[in-house]
């Protein structure tokens, strides 16, 4: 039996509907794709690395390092302040880290038995001074006596042993005069020895500076001879001037000659790696240490600055040449910060948050830096390192 075929067709809503679920299905599938994008664009693309970085910095090539030393931060006036006599401490009115002005008080011992003396000797003092007047009083009286002698034997009412008499009691009184005036003088001293001894009690800072050192406490003997063995303490407090603070190197002894008095030099803190800080010889210690082969340098700060303490550790740059203003610069990186694609060195610079893959062309080393003649300028900051893989263009966060 046959069929017409052509009678066959299907429905137009039928068909609208198919195409209508095409879309939607379409639609949902970008709208899918579009999220799924934007959560991994959140994930990744906005995710940051930590990095360390450092400042790139010019350098004059007129002014290679010679000769590389550490050693430490020194003043040059530093004092442990001391009673100048033994006693008991009774006040401490300084603390570490306090600023302290030449002649201000630190401490004070107790000064019961010094004033006790110097009350004593003031009395001595005014004993002999009442006996002084007490002679000169009796001379006035010997010297009219010897004017009445003297006239009664002009008339020879009276025998020249009562005139004898009486010119020898002047004498005698004046004699006892001239000793008492002494008495009264030794007795001056005493009184002045006894008021210093009080006065030795207050201990006062010899020069101006800042305390770093608290070495006694209230009810603590102290001695400038530690008489009094083990338990006495032979000093009060250390006093650091902070405005004479250098650096102090021992440089071996086969090396001296690349040092000379005024000579640049560049020193690095350990505690602050990335701050180059200028200075310059001050002398070279005419004498070697023959159990290290060394010679000792001393090293001035061209500016002090607050961070730079005593005791911090530094290691040094001796430069050659001088400043030269008309030379070409060249920019100093730390080593760390450059890095090999191959035998291309190149680095990442911090932008704007991002960092950006510079190519670079590097020069001679310079210490723990190396110099770059082209891709870097002044002032812009590298990666030294880094938690994380890096890629140009990738955010970044600089760790402080």
């Amino acid at each position: 039996m046959d069929r017409d075929l052509s009678k066959l067709s299907i429905d137009p809503s039928v068909r609208e509907r198919a195409r209508l679920d095409r879309r939607v299905i379409v639609g949902v599938a970008v709208v899918a794709v579009a999220i799924l994008m934007i959560v991994l664009w959140f994930l990744f693309a906005r995710r940051t690395a930590e990095v360390r970085v450092a400042v790139v910095r010019e350098a004059n090539p007129a002014q290679a390092a010679v000769l590389n030393a550490s050693g430490y931060v020194t003043p040059r006036r530093r004092a442990t302040v001391s009673a100048k006599v033994t006693g008991k401490v009774a006040q401490v009115l300084i603390d570490e880290g306090m600023q302290v002005r030449s002649g201000q008080v630190l401490a004070r011992l107790d000064g019961v038995d010094a004033a006790v003396a110097l009350h004593a000797t003031q009395a001595q003092q005014a004993v002999a001074a009442a006996a002084l007047d007490d002679l000169k009083v009796r001379l006035a009286n010997a010297n009219k006596t010897l004017k009445r002698i003297r006239e009664l034997s002009a008339r020879k009412l009276v025998s020249d042993e009562d005139l004898d008499n009486a010119e020898t009691a002047v004498a005698s009184y004046e004699a006892q005069i001239k000793v008492a005036e002494e008495q009264v003088k030794a007795a001056e001293r005493s009184t002045e020895v006894a008021r210093q001894n009080l006065d030795n009690c207050v201990v006062r800072a010899p020069f101006d500076g800042i305390v770093v050192s608290k070495d006694a406490q209230p009810g603590e003997m102290v001695s400038p001879i530690s008489a009094g063995g083990g338990y006495t303490r032979t000093g009060i407090a250390t006093i650091v001037d902070m405005n004479s603070l250098e650096i102090e190197v021992d440089v071996n002894e086969s090396y001296i000659a690349r040092v000379r008095p005024g000579q640049r030099v560049e020193a690095v803190l350990d505690a602050y790696p990335d701050w180059q800080i200028p200075c310059r010889v001050r002398t070279v210690i005419p004498t070697a240490d023959r159990q290290k082969a060394t010679v000792k340098v001393r090293i001035t700060f061209d500016k002090l600055d607050p961070s730079i303490l005593p005791e911090m550790g530094v290691k040094v740059s001796f430069l050659e040449g001088s400043i030269d203003s008309t030379a070409s610069s060249v920019e100093l990186v730390p080593r760390d910060a450059v890095r090999l694609d191959g035998a291309r060195p190149y680095t990442f610079v911090v932008k704007d948050g991002r960092i950006e893959r510079r190519a670079l062309r590097t020069g001679r080393e310079s210490g723990s830096d190396l110099e770059i003649l082209a891709g870097l300028r002044r002032g812009e900051q590298v990666v030294v390192s880094s938690r994380g893989e890096l890629h140009d263009g990738s955010r970044v966060s600089v760790a402080r």
